[in-house]
């Protein structure tokens, strides 16, 4: 009988939120980051501080950019996964900062609307990267 091995690193960056519960960044495994999901906290102060969903938005992708450059950047990401408080509001605002932030780069992505999202914010979003 095969037995799988694997090696899982932890990834963490002060230029990200820290986690607010019992869970990472990000974790690599193999060629591959998987982030947590990143909400609108601003690093250096620890709080939300946009009201509106452009500047939530803005945040959350600088906030994924910093934990990618653990070893990878947004022309990597292969999936996403984003979750919007009112889809009907707010997908078409938000995906003009997303499209912003991901340049050319076209990753499969589900876009999902949530009843609720920590701290009240509007919008979260994780991805899964190639290193």
């Amino acid at each position: 009988q095969r037995k799988e091995v694997f090696i899982m690193d932890t990834i963490y960056t002060k230029n990200a939120p820290d986690a607010i519960g019992p869970y990472s960044q990000a974790v690599k495994i193999g060629d591959m980051l998987y982030t947590s999901g990143q909400i609108a906290i601003n690093p250096a102060t620890g709080n939300v501080e946009a009201a509106d969903i452009v500047g939530q938005s803005k945040q959350v992708m600088a906030n994924l950019k910093a934990v990618l450059e653990a070893g990878t950047s947004f022309d990597k990401v292969v999936k996403t996964t984003c979750f919007l408080k009112d889809v009907a509001r707010d997908f078409s605002a938000f995906n003009e900062v997303y499209a912003e932030a991901m340049g050319d780069a076209k990753p499969a992505r589900s876009c999902v609307g949530v009843a609720d999202l920590p701290k009240g914010v509007l919008v979260e979003v994780e991805v899964i990267a190639a290193l």
